[in-house]
């Protein structure tokens, strides 16, 4: 069963339980008030008909006046309703009740020759403060009278059809209800639909402020994640393909020249097929680091370690290559205090290694390269500053993409992957630091780097 029917039946379930149960109430809220009425209204008569018999008691002195015929107690009745219809208020109109005139032995003066009922309320007739007879009246809680009987069975048709008009009416308006209030439930599933079909296009429009528009909130957020995940993953898929794709192109066509003999197998062909294979074999190393460090499989042996000793560590097996290209390596370390993070060494190795290889890479000869550490607060900062060239604004801002690489001077020509600073980033972030990238003050680019410092008050 679908959500709108269960939610339809239950609101019409709901209305025609408060539909019955008022009208279950209503009707007998109404018969125990008509009862009431009557009884009420047999009692005032009942009053007003001992009050005429003790008068008209008083002129004869006895109950002859009732033995000779009925005539005398019509008039007496007559004359109360006149009476009634000439006071304040509603006038008690006819006998809904039966009712006898008895005298004090409970002889039968006036009424039915049937039983008296067990349930019935006397009105004392007296003469000279003496009870010489009662109007008995019978106090039954049921409506015995076929006037008010069919007024009874009017109502009951009236309250049924009235009833009925309301479950009519409850069952459009449930219908309505469950419409609305379904509608934008059904929206959300027929996009959760398109969004596992692969359609992360799709959206959402909040309309209310309750939970289903806040969970339309939430699944458009879940779309826009998926939408920019799917873009990520194809724009990376199409990188690895052209980055694999380039070095394969040039090995080929050496290796077919080679073939064919238009190029000999000389140091030179050589080098230029070492150093394509190299270059696919560093590429494939860091796709392989990269998709470790993804998926949380990037083993971290951490320790508590000075910082400063690793960075000179990284620093020495560096300093013969920027030798060679005349790039001088300045360490500015604080050597005051020992600034012991709690790290695996050998990912801040690969850490330092990556952001060496990539200023030697993309600084000009004849430049150089600032490494400076410090702690501030509660954080070792570590500064990597190198020389021209530098990168714009919007460059800094994409520097840890991966496979991104600046135009002109950062190109493919100095033999990155684009993924150095990728795998730097994800490593900083595995030690619960943070990386940054800014213009540096020598006309380069500067790396920032933040790890949190243990200290004995930690």
């Amino acid at each position: 069963m679908k959500l709108r029917s269960k939610l339809f039946l239950v609101i019409f379930a709901t209305c025609m339980i408060v539909v019955f149960a008022m009208h279950i109430g209503i009707r007998s809220s109404f018969q125990q008030g008509f009862i009431g009425y009557i009884k009420k209204n047999s009692e005032q008569r009942a009053t007003l008909l001992a009050e005429a018999l003790s008068d008209q008691y008083q002129l004869t002195g006895d109950w002859r006046f009732l033995n000779r015929d009925d005539r005398s107690i019509y008039q007496i009745l007559r004359t109360i309703d006149q009476i009634s219809q000439s006071g304040e208020g509603p006038a008690p109109r006819g006998w809904r009740t039966q009712f006898w005139i008895v005298d004090k032995q409970m002889k039968r003066l006036f009424g039915h020759d049937n039983q008296f009922p067990a349930e019935t309320f006397k009105k004392p007739i007296t003469y000279h403060d003496e009870i010489v007879g009662w109007v008995i009246v019978s106090a039954a809680d049921k409506i015995s009278n076929e006037a008010d009987i069919s007024f009874d069975k009017q109502q009951l048709r009236t309250s049924w059809i009235i009833a009925g008009l309301t479950v009519l009416f409850a069952l459009l308006i449930t219908l309505i209800l469950s419409r609305s209030m379904i509608r934008p439930v059904k929206r959300l599933v027929e996009a959760t639909h398109k969004l596992a079909a692969g359609d992360f296009a799709v959206r959402v429009t909040p309309t209310n402020k309750d939970e289903i528009s806040q969970l339309a909130t939430d699944f458009n957020q879940l779309a826009s994640t998926l939408e920019k995940n799917e873009q990520i993953r194809r724009d990376y898929m199409a990188d690895i393909s052209h980055e694999l794709r380039t070095p394969l192109a040039i090995l080929k066509g050496e290796l077919e020249a080679l073939q064919d003999g238009v190029r000999k197998p000389t140091a030179e062909t050589l080098n230029s097929l070492l150093f394509e294979v190299t270059n696919l074999t560093k590429l494939v190393n860091d796709l392989h680091q990269l998709s470790l460090s993804d998926r949380g499989s990037l083993t971290y042996r951490k320790d508590f370690i000075d910082i400063n000793e690793i960075i000179l560590l990284a620093v020495a097996s560096y300093r013969h290559i920027y030798q060679a290209k005349q790039i001088a390596l300045q360490t500015d370390l604080d050597d005051n205090v020992k600034l012991i993070v709690q790290a695996d060494p050998d990912r801040l190795i690969q850490l330092f290694h990556n952001l060496l290889e990539n200023s030697v890479r993309y600084t000009n000869s004849g430049g150089q390269l600032h490494i400076s550490s410090k702690r501030e607060h509660n954080n070792v900062l570590i500064v990597w500053e190198d020389s021209a060239p530098g990168l714009d604004k919007a460059q800094y801002e994409a520097v840890f993409q991966r496979f991104y690489r600046a135009e002109s001077s950062r190109n493919r020509s100095s033999g990155g992957s684009g993924l150095g600073l990728a795998i730097c980033e994800n490593i900083v972030e595995a030690h619960n630091g943070k990386i940054t990238a800014m213009p540096s003050a020598i006309g380069g680019v500067k790396i920032l780097i933040v790890l949190p410092v243990y200290s004995e008050d930690n």
